[in-house]
C-alpha cells in the first residue's frame, strides 16, 4: 500500500497523563483475558459443527500460527514506540494517516462489539441456572458491573482482570487433565459410553463437510484470538516496555498455543459435531457429559468470569482507542477527558454502547446475531492485524534507509519479511472466506463499507484538527 499523499502526518499522542502501573503479570493476563472469553468457551462449538472436529484441531493451528506471527511485528513497533492506542499510530506513520484512521475505528468497533458479544455470553450463561430469565436482563446487570470496573484507578484495573484471568487459566488446565483422562477413558463417561479416545477426530476425516468450511470458519477462529494485541494497547501504560513487552508476547503466545490446542483437542475428541451449539457452551456440555457432581455449574461460573473478563479487557482496550483518537484530534476532545486518576471515563461510557447494543440482539435472535456479531469482530480484527504487519514491513524498511543498524533496534522480531507476508496472506484468505458463508457474508458487506465509509471521510475532519509530531522511536 503507498503512503497517502495527504499532507497530515501521523500524530503523536501525549499518553503521559496515563499512569504506567502494568507489570509483566498484568500485561500478560490482560491480553489472555481478552482471549480467552467468548470465542473459545462459546464459538468453538460453531466451529466443529461446521468444520468437523480434526478440522477445528487444524483451523486453530493456523490461528496460532498467525496470532504468533502477529505479535512479533506487533513486538518490534511497541518496544520501539510505547504509546496507548498504539495501533493506529503505527499505521498512520508506516503505512498512511487515513489508514491509521481507519484502522483506529475498525479496532474500536471490535472491541466495543467484543463487549457486547462477551455481555451475552454471560447472559447465556446464566440462564444456565435461572432459564425462566430474559437474557437482556442480565445483560444490562454485567454492563454496569464491567463499566464499574474500569472507571476505578487502572492498578486496580489491572489486579481484578489478574484474578479473573488467573481463574479461566487455571480452569482450562484442570478442564485439560479432566477431558484427557475421559478420553482415554480413566474417567468414565456419565451416559456409560465406552472411552471415545480420537474417534471423533479421526472418523470423518479432516474436512467432513469439504475444504470450504474450513475457510469460511477462519474470521471466526481468529476471533477467538483477538485480545492478544492488546499488549500493544496497553504500552503506553506498562512499567519498562523494552523489558516487559517481549516477555509478555513470549509467554501469552506459548500459553495460548497450549491451552487452545489443548482444550480444542480435547473438546472436539469428547464433543461430536451434531451436539455442537452456539447457544451453549461446548464445555458445560462435556461437564455433564462426565458426570461430575457440580462440575457443570462450576464451569458454567468459570465461563461466566471468563466472558465478564473478557468484556471488561475490551471495554478498556476500545475506551483507550477513543481517547487516542479524541487526543489526535479525531473526535470531540470531550472523549479526551481523564478523571483525576487519568482514565479515559467519558470514552469508556461511549464505548459501552456495544454492551447496549447486545441487549437489543439478545431480545431479537441471540442465536443468529451472535455469530454475524463475531463475524464482523473477526473481519475488523483481521484488518488490523494486516496493518500492524504492513506497518511493521514498512518501520524495518525506513529504519535501514534511515541508515541504522538491524543490531540497535531494541526488539528484533525473527525471520523477517516471512513473518508479516505470511500474516497477511492468511488475513486475506480468512476475508475471502466470509463471501462463501450466508450466516457471516453479512459481516463483510457491513465490514467494506465501513472501512471505505472511514477512508472517505477522513480527509474531512483531518482538515480541521490541529498539527501534531509524529510517534518517536525510543533510542536503543
Amino acid at each position: 500500500m503507498s503512503a497517502d499523499t495527504t499532507p497530515h502526518t501521523s500524530h503523536a499522542v501525549d499518553d503521559s497523563s496515563f499512569e504506567r502501573t502494568m507489570k509483566a503479570r498484568h500485561l500478560i493476563m490482560l491480553s489472555l483475558g481478552g482471549v480467552i472469553g467468548t470465542g473459545l468457551f462459546f464459538n468453538t462449538g460453531f466451529v466443529i459443527g461446521e468444520v468437523g472436529a480434526l478440522g477445528t484441531v487444524l483451523a486453530y493451528l493456523v490461528g496460532a500460527t498467525l496470532v504468533y506471527f502477529v505479535m512479533l511485528s506487533l513486538g518490534e513497533l511497541c518496544v520501539a514506540m510505547p504509546h496507548t492506542g498504539s495501533f493506529h499510530l503505527y499505521t498512520s506513520k508506516y503505512i498512511s494517516p487515513r489508514v491509521g484512521f481507519t484502522v483506529a475505528w475498525l479496532y474500536w468497533l471490535t472491541c466495543t462489539v467484543c463487549v457486547g458479544t462477551s455481555l451475552l455470553g454471560a447472559g447465556l450463561s446464566m440462564q444456565y441456572w435461572f432459564p425462566d430469565t430474559p437474557v437482556w436482563l442480565w445483560c444490562l446487570v454485567f454492563c454496569v458491573l464491567v463499566l464499574g470496573m474500569n472507571v476505578f484507578t487502572s492498578r486496580l484495573f489491572a489486579e481484578g482482570e489478574f484474578v479473573f484471568s488467573l481463574i479461566k487459566v487455571v480452569t482450562i488446565q484442570v478442564f485439560i487433565i479432566l477431558g484427557g483422562l475421559a478420553v482415554f477413558g480413566v474417567l468414565p463417561l456419565a451416559d456409560g459410553s465406552p472411552a471415545p479416545y480420537f474417534k471423533n477426530l479421526t472418523e470423518a476425516g479432516p474436512f467432513p463437510n469439504g475444504i470450504l468450511p474450513m475457510v469460511t470458519t477462519m474470521v471466526a477462529v481468529f476471533f477467538a484470538f483477538s485480545g492478544t494485541e492488546l499488549i500493544g494497547v496497553a504500552a503506553g501504560e506498562t512499567e519498562n516496555p523494552q523489558r516487559v513487552i517481549p516477555m509478555a508476547i513470549r509467554t501469552t503466545v506459548v500459553r495460548l498455543v497450549v491451552f487452545f490446542i489443548g482444550t480444542i483437542v480435547i473438546l472436539a475428541a469428547l464433543l461430536p459435531p451434531e451436539e455442537a451449539t452456539i447457544l451453549k457452551s461446548p464445555f458445560v456440555t462435556i461437564f455433564e457429559r462426565l458426570g461430575i457432581p457440580y462440575a457443570a455449574s462450576i464451569f458454567n461460573f468459570v465461563i461466566l468470569t471468563a466472558v465478564v473478563s473478557a468484556a471488561n479487557a475490551n471495554l478498556f482496550a476500545s475506551g483507550r482507542m477513543l481517547w487516542s483518537l479524541s487526543k489526535d484530534g479525531m473526535l470531540p476532545k470531550a472523549l479526551a477527558k481523564q478523571s483525576k486518576n487519568g482514565l479515559p471515563v467519558t470514552a469508556l461510557v461511549v464505548s459501552m454502547l456495544g454492551g447496549w447494543a447486545t441487549l437489543v440482539t439478545s431480545v431479537v435472535a441471540a442465536d443468529t446475531v451472535f455469530v454475524f456479531l463475531t463475524a464482523l469482530c473477526g473481519f475488523s480484527v483481521v484488518v488490523v492485524w494486516m496493518s500492524i504487519s504492513l506497518a511493521h514491513i514498512n518501520f524495518r524498511k525506513r529504519w535501514l534507509e534511515e541508515g541504522r543498524s538491524l543490531d540497535e533496534l531494541p526488539y528484533r522480531a525473527p525471520w523477517f519479511p516471512f513473518v508479516p507476508v505470511a500474516a497477511i496472506v492468511l488475513c486475506c484468505i480468512a476475508c475471502v472466506g466470509l463471501a462463501f458463508d450466508p450466516e457471516q457474508r453479512l459481516a463483510l458487506i457491513v465490514g467494506l463499507p465501513f472501512f471505505i465509509g472511514c477512508l472517505l471521510v477522513y480527509p474531512k475532519l483531518a482538515a480541521r484538527r490541529p498539527q501534531h509530531g509524529e510517534p518517536q522511536e525510543v533510542a536503543p
